[in-house]
């Protein structure tokens, strides 16, 4: 049976196939095959630059030629390797197979066995993988959260003027603007962006236990450590851990999804929030006639959107904290436990790339309901309480935080002509009677902080 978006046995290659495709150039098992192609091939050029005197034979002129073998990695290409595998039972020796044979094809010699030299599968494994979730965190994910964070500045400075009642605890409290609520969010993305972008790709490279054993055995005048970090850092744009056993210790990779955890937290509070103001009708949703909202009930337009995001970023951030406490513990000097959890670091970024989606479609269907934000003010004027003991406080007046204590916690409701009498039995002069007079729900609004 082939592979379809009915038969899938997870909703990432199954019913939300459409989103998350893309995905498949840096976490697929092609792509994998692909990138450790990658690894073997420019590993190989390395060593005829260096040059190794046994590489000599190797004209430059077929560098490009043997990076066209991954440049044009195809289905076919990962077939024969799927194929070379079941014999071997060993992935990464199938893709030393593989190289050989296609460097034969070229003309390339006894040189061929130099392919793969003084290397571990680790060596491979530990490169190719980091070097995948580089370009596709930077390709796909990265830019969808820029999305986002963008999407959400824009309603900051849109809605930058527009008063709104803030609530601490779910209650009613000193009023706040609602495109500085959104700022909130633009900023702590922001600042979670900076890190991500400054995150370590680390990458483990040094023979069957991290000392270049094979290596400085067969070559024991070369600087292998030197090679090696200008292969890692330079050629292969990652960051070479410098003392390692078999395996990279996945430190730096911990910190990478702990990173992407706390994206994640921020766009949950996100979504709960906007959750919240849909429920309370700040905003109402863009209606698509076609659509249905309730089975039952024909009135109802949920905010799918939002709980689809909240629950993707959810299900991301498990399968994250597992990556980050798992694969740094690794017994003595290996076990493979790394490896079948490493396959499934496509897993959370492909849920995070579906809440990306759920969440942009969502802000795209938010209209502001202004009036119901205006009437929730009017209808809570105890939140200028806070203001005026404030300046009570500033005048010296006895206990003011006590005399608006005892103003407006009763239970009946406190309209505008029950502060403004209040305030006129007040013994203070009219000039702050008047004072306070002009402060209202709608104006004690603080400082604003939106550009």
């Amino acid at each position: 049976m082939e592979l379809n978006a009915l038969n899938a046995v997870g909703p990432v290659d199954g019913r939300y196939r459409s989103k998350t495709a893309k995905l498949s150039a840096f976490y697929s098992e092609l792509a994998l095959i692909k990138y450790r192609v990658l690894v073997e091939v420019e590993y190989f050029i390395a060593l005829c630059e260096l040059p190794l005197p046994q590489l000599s034979g190797v004209s430059a002129d077929l560098f490009p030629k043997m990076r066209s073998i991954y440049n044009n990695f195809s289905e076919e290409d990962a077939k024969w390797v799927k194929d070379k595998e079941r014999i071997t039972n060993h992935d990464v020796k199938a893709v030393e197979y593989f190289v050989k044979e296609k460097f034969s094809e070229l003309g390339i010699g006894k040189e061929i066995e130099f392919v793969h030299f003084g290397l571990t599968s680790q060596d491979i494994n530990n490169t190719s993988i980091p070097l995948s979730l580089k370009d596709g965190i930077e390709e796909t994910s990265l830019k969808g959260i820029n999305l986002v964070k963008d999407k959400i500045g824009g309603f900051a400075s849109e809605w930058k003027n527009i008063p709104m009642l803030a609530r601490t605890h779910g209650q009613p409290a000193s009023p706040t603007n609602l495109g500085k609520e959104f700022k909130v969010f633009e900023e702590r993305l922001q600042k979670q962006i900076k890190q991500l972008n400054n995150c370590i790709y680390p990458a483990k490279f040094g023979g069957a236990t991290g000392n270049f054993n094979a290596h400085h055995v067969a070559f024991p005048n070369i600087d292998w450590i030197a090679f090696a970090n200008n292969f890692v850092n330079d050629r292969l744009g990652l960051t070479r851990s410098q003392t390692t056993t078999q395996i990279e210790h996945y430190d730096d990779l911990a910190s990478l999804f702990d990173c992407l955890k706390r994206i994640n937290v921020i766009l949950i509070d996100f979504s709960r929030d906007i959750w919240n103001y849909i429920a309370m009708d700040y905003f109402k949703q863009k209606v698509n006639p076609e659509q249905t909202g309730s089975s039952a009930m024909p009135h109802k337009v949920n905010p799918i959107d939002f709980e689809n995001a909240e629950g993707n970023l959810g299900i991301a951030n498990a399968i994250l904290e597992h990556l980050s406490q798992k694969l740094p513990i690794s017994r003595l000097q290996r076990d493979l436990t790394d490896s079948t959890v490493l396959r499934n670091v496509g897993i959370p970024l492909a849920h995070i790339e579906i809440a990306i989606n759920s969440l942009l479609r969502g802000m795209d269907k938010l209209l502001l309901n202004e009036a119901q934000i205006s009437g929730d003010l009017d209808n809570n004027w105890p939140v200028v309480a806070e203001a005026i003991q404030t300046v009570l406080r500033r005048e010296g007046f006895e206990k003011p935080y006590e005399t608006l204590k005892d103003l407006t916690r009763k239970n009946e409701k406190i309209t505008a002509s029950a502060v403004h009498e209040f305030i006129d039995g007040l013994a203070v002069s009219d000039d702050i009677k008047a004072e306070l007079k002009l402060i209202t729900p709608h104006n004690y609004t603080g400082i604003q902080l939106v550009d």
